[in-house]
């Protein structure tokens, strides 16, 4: 994925129903990148199915593709989320139930979340200026990073965010390899994605 331009909200909403109008349009936004992809994507086919005027997704979009990004945004929060409640329910958490945690999480939003096969953390289209935004793997381990920390005891320090970094890259080239041959992920290989991270990784979160 290529990096996401930030910020790639023109307005933040600060009423409830702008915050709701808008999650909305990135919800008709995820659903028609399942139908359409992103190439036939565009912003007044996301109005229409949204139910909201072409101005209200101007009002906070330039363009489809800062509307992706901010779809890639909303994803990268509700992943976190996802894995900061799996690692507190579980209680006492060790490096594998971890690093569980992080994939299976990650294979479920895969399977199931409308529009992550195409967005799931960045846009699939260049950027305008390639030296905008910062990479998606880069904010995807860096947050993994901080939550490693906090549910492992450790501190997030350069080491660490280095060996979660290279883990993210790993896992993200191993499982779009794992999805490009099974839409609901290869088995066997979503395995040695697992086994890869377990060997490289868990030495480091004990």
């Amino acid at each position: 994925m290529d990096p996401v331009p930030q910020p790639p909200l023109r307005r933040t909403p600060v009423q409830q129903r702008s915050a709701e109008r808008l999650a909305r349009i990135l919800d008709a936004c995820a659903e028609l990148l399942d139908e359409t992809g992103y190439e036939q994507l565009s912003t007044r086919a996301v109005a229409i199915r949204a139910g909201v005027p072409i101005g209200s997704v101007y009002r906070f979009f330039g363009n489809k593709r800062a509307m992706a990004a901010a779809l890639a945004g909303r994803n990268l929060d509700r992943y976190a989320e996802r894995i900061t409640t799996r690692l507190a329910a579980a209680g006492r958490v060790d490096a594998y139930s971890a690093i569980d945690g992080v994939l299976d999480e990650y294979i479920a939003m895969k399977r199931t979340v409308p529009g992550f096969a195409l967005v799931d953390f960045g846009v699939p289209a260049p950027p305008v200026d390639e030296g905008s935004g910062e990479h998606p793997n880069h904010l995807v381990a860096d947050r993994l990073c901080g939550l490693l920390a906090i549910h492992l005891g450790r501190t997030a320090d350069d080491v660490l965010r280095r060996k979660v970094l290279v883990g993210v890259e790993a896992a993200d080239a191993l499982l779009q390899l794992a999805f490009r041959t099974d839409p609901s992920g290869d088995p066997g290989l979503v395995a040695e994605t697992r086994e890869l991270l377990y060997a490289y990784l868990a030495p480091s979160l004990t």
